[in-house]
């Protein structure tokens, strides 16, 4: 399951933009209305919000949650976790009520992807993290997730997985190597290249590969790609556009190349050793889903305290091992490989959970779209899609 959920209509889009824009005033939250009265003192508990399938699990008893356990018993802070977020939006359209009218939650830690934290820093619906509270934080965080253009300097957000949107292929059944997103649009792949349908997990890669700096895109890249892949669409050479479900068609051989997400590919790997992943000689998009403390939550020092438990490299490695995805802790790869058990040191060297030099160097964080832009954007790239 990815935890990278689709943009699925116009409606969604429209209506995060609404909320956000300057039309909405009373939606914003100032600075000094966001923080509550903290009971973590006297009140040993918190409650965190993640997403399904997105923590470690006891081999045995898959409701016992090992890193959480080691928390709760360090700590004495009992955690409530539930697995309530399965989309972005759904779960915008869950909480917003609270937060646009300055009421708790009830939830103390969120996580949430790059592009609706980034609406939730504008509305400033979120509080800020006391870094001097997060000593394994400011000392393990990978310097290319500190400062995304949305959160800069990381005070509202604390990256609890990041991944890589590339390319998917099958090399043995396509026969040749894929190096950079243009090798897509040659003849032997029309009809079997499919995109990402949502706004926000596809318009990067595809910059990146006519060459723009996806951390200062203008609204002029952003037509260019539309206009090429509405081409691409009527030349039949895109078959289509997907959500998760472009594993399957990989997996089938339906489809020989697709937009996909370094997670989702670790796992096809350990069934199809053809499978690769690709990040493009012009670089990919590097995101993360971020926890996050909403306003007037009730145990802040508490989340605070969570969230740097996750950040010491002995967790984090725990945690990677499970999830597959790109750990933000790059301390943990030496954890890892220090392992006595074979299988766990060898992903100490997975470059989709540790990229190596040469491949962070091609990794950026986009821009995000703005939300005076995106109702047209979203309008626009939806109209190619179908949605």
């Amino acid at each position: 399951m990815s935890r990278r959920s689709l943009l699925r209509a116009f409606g969604a889009g429209a209506a995060g933009a609404t909320l956000a824009g300057c039309g909405v005033p009373a939606a914003f939250v100032e600075p000094g209305d966001r923080a509550g009265r903290d009971s973590s003192a006297t009140d040993h508990t918190l409650h965190f919000a993640n997403w399904p399938l997105y923590i470690d699990t006891d081999d045995e008893d898959e409701s016992k949650r090992p890193t959480l356990d080691a928390f709760s018993k360090r700590t004495g802070i009992s955690v409530t976790y539930t697995e309530e977020i399965n989309d972005n939006d759904e779960f915008f359209g869950k909480i917003s009520p609270a937060l646009m009218n300055h009421q708790e939650t009830g939830r103390d830690l969120i996580v949430i992807s790059d592009w609706m934290a980034a609406r939730f820093v504008r509305l400033g619906w979120v509080q800020e993290m006391d870094r001097a509270k997060q000593p394994n934080v400011a000392k393990y965080l990978d310097p290319l997730l500190r400062s995304p253009a949305f959160d800069e300097g990381r005070l509202h957000s604390v990256p609890w997985q990041s991944g890589i949107t590339g390319i998917a292929y099958n090399r043995k059944k396509l026969g040749r190597e894929i190096r950079s997103t243009g090798d897509l649009w040659a003849d032997d792949l029309r009809g079997r290249v499919t995109l990402l349908s949502g706004l926000d997990e596809s318009f990067a890669l595809l910059m990146q590969g006519n060459g723009v700096d996806i951390t200062r895109w203008t609204a002029d890249d952003f037509h260019e790609i539309c206009e090429q892949t509405q081409k691409r669409v009527r030349s039949k050479h895109i078959r289509r556009f997907t959500g998760n479900d472009y594993i399957k068609d990989l997996a089938t051989g339906d489809v020989l190349a697709c937009q996909a997400y370094s997670g989702d590919v670790i796992q096809l790997q350990a069934d199809n050793p053809d499978i690769e992943f690709v990040v493009p000689e012009e670089g990919a998009e590097l995101w993360a889903e971020s926890l996050m403390i909403p306003n007037l939550a009730r145990h802040k020092r508490n989340a605070e305290r969570l969230v740097d438990h996750y950040y010491d490299p002995e967790v984090a490695a725990e945690l990677a091992t499970w999830v597959n995805y790109v750990c933000p802790v790059p301390a943990a790869r030496d954890v890892l490989a220090s392992s006595k058990d074979e299988e766990t040191a060898a992903l100490a060297e997975d470059p989709l959970i540790f990229p190596d030099d040469a491949m962070r160097k091609r990794l950026a964080i986009a821009r995000d779209i703005t939300s005076e832009e995106r109702v047209d954007f979203a309008k626009k790239w939806n109209s190619i899609v179908g949605l």
